[in-house]
């Protein structure tokens, strides 16, 4: 019995394998050889995630740096000026794994809200993007976290996008990991300063290039760094940026209260890493 209890084990770990590695093939051929057709954004972003939306989380953890570190800041900003409930704008939410980790940072911080998380903090979260697939996803993990109270999925352009019924705007819009992702960025940018209040923070967290001279308090990256990464992105319609920052830190009622520019790996390429940011600003 013991020895065919462990067969069956083995066997179930062999099938888990191989289904993974069928998964992340897929994966990779969707995001390196599949071709990304439409006429509009939104039909090159569906046709970029339909098919890849289901594993769209477990392969992104591992090229999405910088999240957990983001919102752990967020959440402590937050929690600092908390005097009722806020509204959250995820800009480019994709399947709403950033709930997760939201919810993750507000139970480790106070561990009496383990029952409450999101809850606790927010009246009201939307979630924005344009991709009907990855919405799909988010409002599956909604419904799986009876989250649906208080979280609203909204199929939109960011560039145009205003809160619904919402008068009094938001306290924390985020961009993760989709600045790059919208070819007129600075006009969601524009757009989300719009609506947030003022005191309230504007977070982003994505890759980036450096200028070729940056200011003395940034990083000067080689010129490999520089070319290679903008060129590798591209072939998927990811743009990476070095204005991203000047632009931000110029606004005149935005004050950067924080900034850290950070390498991560990415899954398969070994030797070199990726430049990303955090910023953090709040408007005046």
């Amino acid at each position: 019995l013991a020895s065919k209890s462990r067969a069956e084990e083995m066997s179930q770990s062999l099938l888990a394998f191989f289904s993974w590695i069928l998964t992340e093939i897929n994966t990779l051929f969707q995001i390196l050889l599949s071709p990304v057709k439409g006429s509009t954004h939104k039909e090159r972003l569906e046709s970029f995630y339909k098919l890849q939306a289901r594993n769209y989380d477990n392969y992104r953890k591992r090229l999405l740096h910088g999240r957990e570190a983001l919102f752990e800041k967020i959440n402590q900003l937050l929690s600092q000026n908390k005097k009722e409930k806020l509204v959250w704008v995820d800009m480019g939410a994709g399947t709403g794994y950033n709930l997760e980790i939201m919810n993750t940072e507000i139970m480790i911080k106070d561990s009496s809200l383990h029952l409450k998380g999101l809850s606790s903090l927010f009246s009201k979260v939307y979630l924005v993007d344009l991709s009907t697939s990855l919405l799909k996803q988010a409002q599956e993990r909604i419904n799986q976290k009876s989250w649906s109270e208080f979280i609203t999925t909204c199929e939109a352009d960011a560039t145009k996008f205003v809160i619904p019924g919402q008068n009094q705007g938001a306290d924390l819009v985020t961009f993760s990991y989709s600045l790059t992702m919208i070819p007129d960025w600075f006009s969601a940018m524009e757009q989300a300063i719009s609506f947030l209040r003022p005191g309230g923070y504007l977070a982003i967290v994505d890759f980036y290039v450096g200028r070729k001279y940056p200011k003395e308090d940034e990083i000067q990256q080689p010129w490999f760094t520089r070319t290679f990464w903008r060129t590798f992105f591209a072939l998927d319609n990811v743009r990476l940026s070095d204005d991203h920052i000047p632009f931000l830190e110029s606004r005149s009622n935005l004050k950067v209260v924080y900034k850290s520019e950070r390498q991560g790996g990415v899954p398969y390429i070994p030797f070199i890493k990726a430049p990303h940011y955090l910023l953090i600003l709040q408007k005046q």
